[in-house]
């Protein structure tokens, strides 16, 4: 595959930044990367733009930004409850037959970033890295319910609630009702709205900080799951998620 050279500068200026070297001139950037300036200018301000370039406004000089720091703690964090979920992920599993996620946000997407295929499961749509619409499925639901209203109108703002089977919230006021409704119950659900014939139920997974930072879900075939045991699977979820919770040292 080729390289994009932009991407890869771009990527190669980061690397630059280090213990002894933790700001720079854009003429030092310049010798070191053997680039002009005008072409570094444009670079760096998209960087800048996007939070991974900061600029110290006493010097001029540049700087790592405050994004990095951000998406590291997201990386530790989400390999750390990776780790820490698959034991409820795996138990939950084996105990209902069902597929298990666990899902966090980033962006304005869910993404999976754990699963236990279940035996008596016939669903292969899912996979560890597949991106969620936050509108249309469950963990979806569960990872923006509890956002803070700042957060909340900034991801939404634009939002597109592409329409994937007849059953998906197509409107901002119904996601809405649909995110009370998973905080008053503590729980959300997809009843095909991302996938006809498949309905999930997801819970969310707290930390120290009672913050909601990930979620579990379960996922089942209507064909083969009736009402009464999805309940039953909800509560076996909600219970693992808060176990999960307690794990990672929420005060609950």
């Amino acid at each position: 595959m080729p390289i994009i050279q932009s991407v890869e500068r771009a990527l190669q200026i980061l690397d630059l930044f280090n213990e002894q070297a933790t700001e720079l001139k854009i003429t030092d950037i310049s010798k070191l990367m053997g680039l002009s300036k005008s072409t570094l200018h444009s670079l760096l301000k998209t960087l800048q733009l996007h939070g991974y370039i900061d600029q110290n406004p006493e010097n001029g000089k540049y700087r790592l930004g405050m994004k990095l720091v951000e998406r590291g703690h997201f990386v530790v964090s989400s390999m750390d409850i990776r780790q820490k979920a698959k034991v409820w992920l795996t138990e939950l599993s084996q105990r209902t037959g069902q597929t298990t996620h666990l899902g966090i946000l980033d962006g304005r997407e869910g993404v999976y970033i754990e699963k236990i295929e279940g035996k008596l499961a016939a669903i292969a749509y899912s996979r560890i890295g597949r991106r969620l619409p936050v509108h249309a499925t469950a963990i979806g639901k569960v990872l923006i319910a509890w956002l803070g209203e700042v957060e909340l109108n900034a991801l939404l703002k634009d939002y597109q609630y592409t329409t994937f089977t007849p059953a998906t919230i197509a409107s901002r006021e119904a996601l809405l009702t649909a995110l009370t409704q998973t905080r008053e119950q503590g729980y959300a659900l997809d009843r095909e709205e991302n996938e006809q014939g498949v309905r999930c139920v997801a819970v969310p997974v707290w930390n120290h900080e009672s913050r909601v930072i990930a979620a579990l879900s379960l996922s089942t075939l209507t064909s083969r799951v009736d009402d009464a045991e999805l309940a039953n699977f909800r509560e076996q979820l909600q219970q693992a998620g808060l176990q999960l919770s307690r794990a990672l040292g929420y005060p609950a």
